[in-house]
């Protein structure tokens, strides 16, 4: 997998005006289900129902177009009711009117990832922070936050996720969710007032952290997403009210890959190693997402022994070989980590 090097701008892109500017991108009209061929660099699976694992040459499961669940003929009816409760609560969370405005005045004030209303939700660690906590929010729109990831269509979305995942990376599954059972473990140790809080329960997702990307026209810009784990997986689901053959899709720059992404459907990808964004939406349309993910730092500090790396490096009891034994350990843990990605059977791949 060759990533490039030179890095787009920062704004949103139409369809039309990237494939004139990149002829070499593969448009890919994916319905949500469906076989889809990926050809040369990429390969997917011949099935011929949802989900679609992408897979390279060497048949390793780089990202999964999981769409929604074969069986589930209600799903229209959960996707519209978990966008029309973000387009609720974003009311609620936003009084002032910028919430409205699809693009930002001052593009020094934008943010990195596209000028939508977003909030994270769940432990992180990370900026200078002496062990994990629960990301800060008010009183109020902790009560918002919960009452969504209540609801029965978030908690369907999350199982079904945790199902891909499960499904299509489950060594990398369950890595995550052992961290996340040890973080909590440790959490639960602890005498704080204000203990980590899961977003979901147990069974429903392994991830430690969300976002929602409450729009009004979710359309983000180029980026990747550093503060994740390096081999790790994100995953990522499409809601709202938009014409997905005009606008919405996932643009992969560095596979030059652009992917038509549904409302309802989900995508399970690598995006701390893989630049993506999305083809611009249409006027008065509404997107919104809503993304899983466990941050770089809470692995690194689980690894620690439920330390901080300036902690371990500082201890007096470190001695110089294990100083060095965890100086190869970092090297390796690249290597390691990918080898917790499936292997697909290549006699199931469109050729």
């Amino acid at each position: 997998m060759g990533l490039r090097q030179d890095e787009p701008d920062a704004r949103a892109y139409g369809l039309e005006e990237l494939l004139e500017q990149d002829p070499e991108f593969q448009v890919h009209d994916w319905q949500g289900w469906g076989p889809l061929l990926i050809e040369q660099r990429l390969r997917l699976t011949a099935r011929l129902s949802a989900p679609q694992p992408v897979i390279d040459r060497d048949g390793t499961v780089l990202l999964v177009l999981g769409g929604f669940p074969p069986n589930a003929s209600d799903w229209g009816d959960v996707a519209r009711a978990a966008a029309e409760a973000m387009d609720a609560a974003a009311e609620e969370i936003y009084t002032e009117p910028k919430w409205r405005r699809k693009s930002a005045a001052n593009a020094s004030k934008v943010p990195r990832r596209g000028p939508h209303a977003a909030e994270h939700v769940g432990p992180a660690m990370g900026g200078g922070q002496r062990y994990p906590m629960n990301l800060q929010h008010s009183v109020v729109n902790l009560a918002i936050f919960a009452r969504l990831f209540a609801l029965k269509s978030f908690e369907r979305i999350a199982g079904w996720t945790n199902t891909l995942f499960m499904a299509f990376a489950p060594l990398l599954h369950q890595y995550y969710s052992s961290t996340l059972d040890q973080l909590f473990d440790w959490d639960a140790t602890q005498e704080r007032v204000k203990p980590l809080r899961r977003n979901f329960m147990r069974r429903l997702s392994v991830f430690a952290t969300a976002t929602f990307n409450f729009g009004p026209a979710t359309v983000t810009f180029p980026h990747i997403d550093f503060g994740n784990l390096a081999w790790g997986w994100c995953a990522i689901t499409a809601l709202g009210s938009f014409d997905p053959d005009r606008g919405g899709h996932l643009i992969l720059w560095d596979l030059k890959l652009v992917i038509r992404f549904p409302p309802g459907c989900t995508i399970l990808l690598p995006s701390a190693i893989l630049r993506h964004s999305n083809v611009k939406i249409q006027e008065n349309e509404r997107r919104y997402s809503f993304t899983q993910f466990t941050p770089a730092g809470i692995f690194r500090w689980v690894y620690n022994g439920f330390r901080t790396e300036n902690d371990v490096n500082t201890a007096r009891s470190t001695t110089a070989d294990e100083h060095e034994q965890r100086r190869q350990d970092r090297t390796r843990r690249w290597a390691e980590g990918v080898k917790m990605y499936r292997t697909w059977p290549t006699d199931s791949v469109v050729a």
